[in-house]
């Protein structure tokens, strides 16, 4: 008789503990709310975005047209320099570490480095997985090849861990250019309008962004793509897309 009244309520208290601590750990929904908005290049096929110096730096991709522009200027929408790749390189996403400018190539293995100030070229690594997206932490490189994984390297290009992402235990697939924000990686997720935010630890999505309705359908065209590029300055986020007309500072709003 004792058995019979205490197991279940073993099994009621432990039931209990998993759903408080599904509770606790459920992804985050977000919408995003303009803040402003800024003109942006429609021949930039994004695929890099981010701050350095207090300056915009953007890399754009397809072949023949793939570029990397510095110091871009918020008001205009224009870059004070301008880095043209050879028409065999899809250049793919970027990033500032140590004084060093590195860009990763989509389908060609491999990823230059610059300094970060004059564009000088300084070397280039073989990269043996496809190239999409770059950021850092501010001690080592964190790319994505298009997968459900992220990949940890030195500023040499040597794989030093990877993580799986998922979502609500599932792989995420597709995860496309990234960004460091607050001790998380966000990260576009291809050919949608989310954007993940990913624990880098254990690699488990935190929250989700929805940014549906971001660009406006009037200022859609025929050559407008899609949403790709998120960069951080001083704790305002930018958000743009391949070929958007507009670059967009948000904040998030938390769905209830």
């Amino acid at each position: 008789m004792f058995q019979r009244c205490f197991i279940p309520a073993l099994s009621v208290l432990f039931l209990s503990l998993l759903t408080a601590c599904a509770g606790s750990s459920a992804v985050r929904k977000y919408t995003v709310e303009v803040v402003a908005e800024y003109p942006h290049d429609t021949l930039s096929y994004t695929q890099g975005l981010f701050f350095h110096n207090g300056r915009l730096q953007e890399s754009a991709g397809e072949y023949g047209h793939s570029s990397f522009r510095k110091d871009v200027d918020l008001e205009t929408g224009r870059c004070a320099r301008r880095l043209d790749f050879e028409a065999q390189y899809f250049a793919e996403g970027s990033t500032v570490l140590g004084g060093e400018l590195f860009i990763l190539t989509w389908l060609e293995h491999v990823a230059f480095v610059y300094d970060a100030d004059s564009l000088i070229f300084k070397r280039a690594h073989r990269f043996p997985r496809q190239g999409w997206g770059l950021t850092t932490d501010g001690k080592q490189l964190i790319a994505s090849d298009g997968s459900h994984q992220l990949h940890f390297l030195d500023t040499q290009f040597k794989r030093l861990r990877s993580i799986e992402v998922t979502l609500d235990g599932k792989m995420l697939p597709r995860l496309n250019e990234l960004e460091w924000i607050d001790g998380r990686i966000w990260a576009n997720i291809y050919q949608s309008d989310r954007i993940a935010i990913i624990n880098p630890s254990d690699g488990k999505v935190e929250g989700l962004i929805d940014c549906k309705g971001l660009l406006p359908k009037q200022l859609r065209t025929k050559g407008t793509d899609v949403l790709n590029g998120i960069a951080t300055d001083g704790g305002r986020i930018f958000l743009t897309g391949k070929n958007w007309p507009r670059l967009y500072e948000v904040k998030l709003v938390e769905k209830r």
